[in-house]
This record gives structure tokens, C-alpha cells and sequence, in this order.
């Protein structure tokens, strides 16, 4: 398969990966069990790996880290130490607490950037001339916030949730007779199906070949279609199943 790097906007960094994670299984912020986070946030660093996607060092700077906090809470507490005939009792630091208070921090900013950016929104919608048809314009901003419901992360968390489906079904013997498929070939074959579809079509429905390397072609695809903002994306909640359709159709679905 050809090499391919995706780059998309809401790859925020390592931080911004940890707080998905943490709301994702709904972990106390303040409690954070790093064993478990560990392991999600490596799992999520091989898929981009596979994927081929753009990852700066951060995140694996990011990685060493919680790998280094996962050694320190595995390590005997020592409560006391004896010094002379007087027992002094002290607590130790907790090795998260650094962590703990980089995410809170960046989690406020994150949450005042969203509200500066509702503002801006809200502003753009004021406008001081005579009544203008904006019902166009009412469409693009309503869909634009529904996409952004669906993170990068929620989609490769389904593409982890494919692989696993794939490799469970996966035949004793098979014989690989397709030829490989460029990115843009797949993105011309997935928009037409949807077009063609007229409706929400499950986000599995989209990988109807079981080899790896077509599901990363098809995977690197949808990436690139949101990117373009050709499809749109709609998950109704946390783990719920992800749909897909295109902007076309998203359209004529809104004007029933």
C-alpha cells in the first residue's frame, strides 16, 4: 500500500487525546487510573501508527510518561522513616499529580476556546442590513456543528472496534485476487454509495473488504472526505454506532 499521511485539525495534541479518553470511560480526572488510560492511550498510538497519520513526538513523549507514572504506582509506599527515637510520618507526592494538573489547566482553556468560539458564531449571525433569505446559511452552520459531535479520536476508536470485528471473522484460508485502490479511487467509490444510498449508512457498512490494507485504504478515505467536509458524521451518543451520508444527502433528508 502506497504511503499516505493525513493530517486533520482536531488532532490537538497528547493532552487533548487524554481527556478524550478520560471522558470516554467517564474516569474521575482527580483518580485517574493510569494503568487502564495507559493502555487506551497506547492502543490509540499504534492505530495512528498503522494509519500512517502525521503524529508529533508529543505523543510519544506523552507515552514515556504515563509509562513512567504507571512504574511509580507500582513501587512500595513509604509512609515512615525512623529518624533517632522519633517517628516522623509524611505522605508521598503523588506521582499523577503534575499530570493531573497539566490536563486540568489545558481542559479550561479548551473550554474557553469553545466559548469564544460559540460567541464568534453567534456574532457572525448579526448582521446590520435589511432581512436577507439565510436559510442556506442557517443549513451549512447547523450541519458544521453536527460533525463536530464525532471526534478524529470516536473514529478511530470504530476503526480499532472494525479491525477486531474482521480479524474475529476472518476465514482459515483466504485468496487476496483484488488489486490495490488509491485513496482517491476509494473516496470517488464511498461518495458515490452514499449518494446512491440516500440516507445514514453504517460507518462498518463501508469496509466490505476484509484485507488490512483495503480497510486502511478505505479508513484514510473517510478522513479525507470529512476533511473536505464532503460527508457528514452523526453519533447519537458515547459508544453508540457511528453513521455516515453524504452532504447531498444530509440535504435532501433535512428538507423532509
Amino acid at each position: 500500500m502506497q504511503q499516505y499521511n493525513v493530517k486533520i485539525d482536531t488532532f490537538e495534541g497528547p493532552l487533548d487525546l487524554l481527556l478524550h479518553l478520560i471522558n470516554r470511560l467517564e474516569i474521575d480526572i482527580y483518580d485517574i487510573p493510569v494503568a487502564e488510560v495507559t493502555e487506551q492511550y497506547l492502543i490509540y498510538i499504534h492505530t495512528m501508527k498503522e494509519l500512517h497519520l502525521d503524529m508529533a513526538s508529543e505523543y510519544l513523549v506523552m507515552a514515556a510518561t504515563l509509562l513512567a507514572i504507571k512504574s511509580k504506582m507500582l513501587l512500595p509506599k513509604h509512609e515512615e522513616e525512623v529518624l533517632g527515637d522519633e517517628l516522623e510520618y509524611h505522605l508521598e507526592e503523588d506521582p499523577r499529580d503534575e499530570l493531573v494538573e497539566r490536563l486540568i489547566e489545558y481542559r479550561k482553556y479548551k473550554e474557553a476556546a469553545q466559548d469564544l468560539k460559540t460567541l464568534e458564531e453567534e456574532r457572525s449571525l448579526m448582521f446590520s442590513k435589511p432581512p436577507s433569505d439565510l436559510s442556506e446559511l442557517s443549513k451549512e452552520i447547523v450541519m458544521d456543528r453536527v460533525e463536530l459531535n464525532v471526534s478524529l479520536y470516536d473514529m478511530l476508536g470504530a476503526f480499532q472496534k472494525l479491525m477486531r470485528r474482521k480479524k474475529l471473522q476472518k476465514p482459515l484460508s483466504t485468496k487476496i485476487a483484488r488489486q490495490e485502490v488509491s485513496i482517491e479511487k476509494r473516496m470517488e467509490e464511498i461518495l458515490l454509495d452514499l449518494k446512491n444510498f440516500r440516507g445514514k449508512k453504517s460507518f462498518y457498512d463501508l469496509f466490505p473488504f476484509p484485507q488490512k490494507e483495503q480497510m486502511v485504504v478505505s479508513f484514510l478515505a473517510i478522513l479525507e472526505l470529512m476533511k473536505r467536509k464532503e460527508i457528514r458524521i452523526e453519533q447519537e451518543g458515547n459508544f453508540a454506532e457511528i453513521y455516515v451520508m453524504s452532504l447531498e444527502g444530509a440535504e435532501l433528508i433535512g428538507n423532509h
